[in-house]
């Protein structure tokens, strides 16, 4: 099971719930073969600027960022794991049971501007790039052609079990 923990920069009025996160991420646990812990940060345009230029080498805002967890080579390989400890569990009990896949971070503006653009609801788009990110975090790329074409059929079928229409048309 994919565990959401969501962080908001500032107040976006439009932003869905903790429970819609989670509950996008939960249509992508067959794709997981453990418990893993995803953090999803939704942040202003200048904060994702800053992100996109620093990461990235990129000028201006993105609609999503994702950042798979890259911890040191040099640790045991059951420290890979040790990022997403639950609260109150022990390293013991939690280090086999819960992977760390990484950091999304969704700019709040962008998606509303996007949707108004691309003549969608904005729920639909909030869903779509939650996917998109975590897919990315499970290395899912579309950098090459035949890559783009697996990541948008399995963005699209997932968002087809959520209710959603094909996002790319």
């Amino acid at each position: 099971m994919i565990t959401i923990g969501l962080q908001t920069a500032a107040d976006f009025p439009t932003a869905p719930s903790a429970e819609l996160f989670q509950t996008w991420a939960t249509a992508i646990d067959p794709m997981v073969e453990a418990a893993s812990d995803v953090s999803l940060r939704i942040v202003d345009r200048d904060e994702m600027a800053g992100l996109n230029q620093q990461y990235r080498n990129k000028a201006g805002t993105t609609n999503v960022l994702a950042f798979p967890c890259e911890l040191p080579t040099e640790l045991p390989a059951d420290w890979q794991q040790l990022a997403a400890i639950p609260e109150g569990s022990t390293v013991e009990e939690s280090v086999s049971e819960i992977i760390f896949l990484g950091d999304i971070v969704i700019c709040a503006p962008v998606v509303s501007a996007e949707a108004e653009q691309q003549g969608k609801s904005e729920l639909s788009h909030w869903a779509h790039l939650t996917v998109h990110g975590i897919l990315h975090l499970l290395g899912f790329d579309h950098y090459e052609e035949a890559d783009a074409e697996r990541m948008e059929d399995t963005e699209t079928a997932v968002l087809k079990k959520l209710g959603f229409e094909n996002p790319y048309h």
